[in-house]
């Protein structure tokens, strides 16, 4: 057992420990001039930046585009499960990594790796990795999606001067707004041919007589068997990446 003094000394040694603690600043060196706060700061920039970078990688891709269409294709078969959500956002992710692959490449060469070598600092490692992303932004952008957002900017006056380069916060939008803008002119075209299904389907059956049976019953077999027979998720597919590529 131990003695009275022993415990009465440990039960002492207890009592300073808070005390001991309490002193002790949250700024603590550690080794290379930062202190604890200014490391927490910084860690909690960065697990901010990577829970937006997909969100923002989605923004400046062709992504807003290719999922549009897709949804609308599905609209226009007259599916409302089939394909699920999680299969059109897969394949246009997919789709997306395979028209914007050069610019990944492109960035990395540029931006990120010589950042993770510590040849360049972090702004240049920005500027040069948004470069390839401000080009393939522009090359595809509106020029009058720009003008509106840059006289719709709230609280300045933005006056953008023939070749001049719009900022990314008024690109960024415009060009989410043009790839909208252009997803639903092509999902018109592929709208198209089923409404006319729709419509011959329609017409024969009340010629019939059959008012009574609805006409999606008969049309949806016809729609998806014409969109199998035309071979009809490689033709979108094909025109969907090769009109990236002019």
């Amino acid at each position: 057992m131990q003695s009275p003094a022993r415990t009465l000394a440990l039960t002492a040694l207890l009592l300073c420990l808070p005390s001991i603690a309490a002193a002790q600043g949250l700024s603590i060196d550690l080794g290379d001039g930062e202190s604890l706060s200014g490391r927490v700061v910084q860690l909690f920039l960065i697990i901010t930046l990577l829970s937006l970078a997909p969100g923002i990688a989605i923004m400046i891709t062709c992504f807003p585009f290719m999922v549009t269409v897709f949804a609308i294709l599905r609209q226009g078969i007259g599916l409302q499960q089939a394909p699920p959500n999680m299969l059109i956002i897969s394949l246009a992710l997919f789709m997306t990594y395979f028209v914007m692959e050069p610019v990944f490449a492109e960035a990395w060469a540029r931006g990120l790796s010589p950042l993770l070598d510590g040849d360049i600092t972090f702004q240049q490692a920005w500027e040069r990795g948004m470069a390839p992303f401000r080009l393939f932004m522009e090359s595809r952008v509106r020029p009058e999606a720009v003008s509106e957002l840059a006289a719709a900017a709230p609280g300045r006056e933005v006056v953008l001067l023939p070749g001049e380069r719009a900022p990314l916060d008024i690109l960024v939008p415009a060009f989410m707004l043009t790839e909208l803008e252009r997803g639903f002119e092509i999902g018109f075209l592929i709208f198209l041919p089923f409404l006319i299904i729709d419509l011959v389907v329609a017409s024969v059956l009340m010629s019939m007589g059959m008012m009574m049976v609805p006409p999606v019953v008969v049309s949806l077999p016809l729609k998806l068997a014409f969109f199998v027979v035309a071979d009809g998720w490689s033709l979108l597919a094909g025109a969907l990446i090769t009109g990236y590529a002019t």
